[in-house]
């Protein structure tokens, strides 16, 4: 049977670390197989779904260039023979509905019309007297008359399934390998909620059999799920998927990733300047890897390489410092052409509207290509190339009041006036002649020069960042800083 994975997002929010990874290896599965990757929307979250976050899982699979076969489309619209695709339809159609109504007609599924609070107290007093919260359940057993007697007080049940009370349910995963759970110690979940709507436990059930999955590659933390779901499958009828849960994506401190170990959802790593690019490589390497240990993917290999066996079942570390050390590897991969389509969104955030056809436009952004981690400090290290240059306090006071300052920088002035051929080779040759001639360390001249170009004691190599500001505006530059100087020499 042709291999059918999917990814079934709950939009209650935007598409974080976890919920991508879980993604990206059902699509490189799917690809390593020439099987087929189906995105479905698992909207029965009636208060928190939202077509916003719809939206927002779109965009981030979109930016990962995690391309699904089949399934909910970003217009809303649906591609594939087995929708719809997003539950909220299906429940419509009452998909869910006539295999709850099956099961409740043989005796695998009942009514339960207990509200919250009873249940949370037949739960308490079972577990202080250490029995199985089913001994409990009222509504396990009731008679037609208890049933109509619950109608009578205007109670809205919910529909529960009947877990075997004895024996085992057991699966081979395959990451976890042999996994068992005492059936005595399931719970009876409820399928369907007192609104009408599906849970997940049961909706996704129904949906993976009829759509036909052959594989469900999910995260570790639905390994307690599991018994539950395969039991509505034996109930059913159906013989369940195979199934691979990946393993935990943790802070640098151990603890489950979350905001306070910094961004989680994918669409701020966009924001922040990284590469989509880096990021499908970075995740893929959450609980899995290549007997080599390979860090870095060209296009095309993950999906060549990827394989279940590959897979660990270790809780993964999620690494900002790595991370960003990547996105640096790859920026450097990039040409500058490619630099600057990637840079241009971050570029606009600092007013700078620069032109692709503009060669010293390509050569200012790739200036410091070497040295970018975030596509966001592109803006803020290239600034000062297409605006007026100014000068805090600190800079002056470290290096414009340096004895001969005036001296030095009127000197380099006449200097990079007669230089005809402007470009680094020839301003670094003349900038070093000027030192030695007039009796000044090297240093003493490329730290001053430095801040009047650009009002930054740091920054791009100082003869090529000279060569691409021009000679008239270097000059112009220049003159400034030296009225400053004069300026501030007057007012003491």
């Amino acid at each position: 049977m042709k291999t059918r994975v999917r990814f079934a997002p709950s939009p209650t929010g935007h598409l974080h670390v976890g919920g991508a990874r879980t993604a990206l290896f059902n699509y490189l599965f799917a690809k390593k197989t020439g099987g087929t990757f189906v995105l479905r929307i698992e909207d029965t979250d009636e208060l928190r779904s939202s077509e916003e976050s719809i939206k927002s899982i779109f965009s981030s699979m979109k930016w990962l260039d995690l391309k699904w076969d089949e399934g909910t489309m970003p217009d809303l619209s649906e591609k594939g023979d087995f929708g719809p695709y997003m539950q909220s339809k299906r429940e419509s159609l009452g998909i869910y509905k006539k295999y709850a109504e099956q099961l409740l007609k043989e005796g695998k599924a009942y009514y339960c019309y207990c509200s919250t609070e009873e249940l949370d107290a037949m739960r308490k007093k079972a577990q202080l007297e250490k029995r199985s919260s089913k001994d409990e359940d009222r509504c396990r057993n009731l008679s037609a008359a208890q049933i109509e007697e619950f109608r009578g007080q205007g109670r809205k049940p919910v529909i529960r399934f009947r877990m075997p009370d004895d024996g085992q349910t057991v699966f081979e995963d395959l990451i976890h390998k042999h996994v068992k759970f005492e059936n005595k110690l399931l719970y009876d979940f409820i399928m369907i909620k007192a609104s009408g709507y599906p849970t997940y436990n049961f909706a996704c059930v129904i949906d993976d059999h009829l759509m036909e999955m052959t594989h469900i590659i999910r995260g570790d933390d639905h390994i307690s799920n599991t018994p539950l779901q395969l039991n509505v499958y034996k109930a059913l009828g159906w013989q369940p998927p195979l199934h691979a849960h990946l393993s935990m994506i943790l802070g640098q401190d151990g603890a489950r990733l979350s905001k306070r170990h910094g961004a989680t959802s994918i669409a701020e790593y966009q924001k922040r300047g990284f590469l989509p690019e880096t990021m499908k490589n970075y995740l893929a390497l959450l609980g899995w890897g290549t007997s080599d240990s390979q860090d870095i993917f060209k296009k095309g290999e993950l999906e060549e390489k990827f394989n279940l066996s590959g897979c660990q079942k270790s809780p993964a570390a999620f690494d900002h410092v790595k991370l960003a050390w990547m996105n640096g590897e790859y920026i450097r991969q990039l040409s500058k052409e490619e630099l600057f389509e990637a840079a241009g969104p971050y570029l606009k955030d600092f007013g700078l509207v620069l032109d692709k056809s503009n060669p010293r436009h390509l050569d200012i952004v790739a200036i410091e290509q070497e040295k970018y981690k975030l596509l966001g400090e592109v803006g803020s290290l290239v600034e000062f190339f297409f605006k007026d240059v100014s000068y805090d306090e600190s800079v002056i006071n470290k290096t414009l009041k340096a004895p001969d300052i005036e001296k030095i920088l009127n000197g380099i002035k006449k200097t990079y006036s007669e230089i005809s051929e402007f470009n680094d080779v020839v301003i670094e040759a003349k900038t070093r002649e000027f030192a030695k001639t007039n009796g000044f360390k090297n240093g003493q001249v490329f730290h001053p020069v430095r801040v009047s170009v650009s009002g930054r004691t740091q920054g791009p190599t100082l003869f090529k960042m000279i060569e691409y500001l021009g000679k008239d505006e270097v000059i112009k530059r220049i003159d400034k800083t030296l009225s400053l100087i004069i300026t501030q020499s007057t007012q003491k």
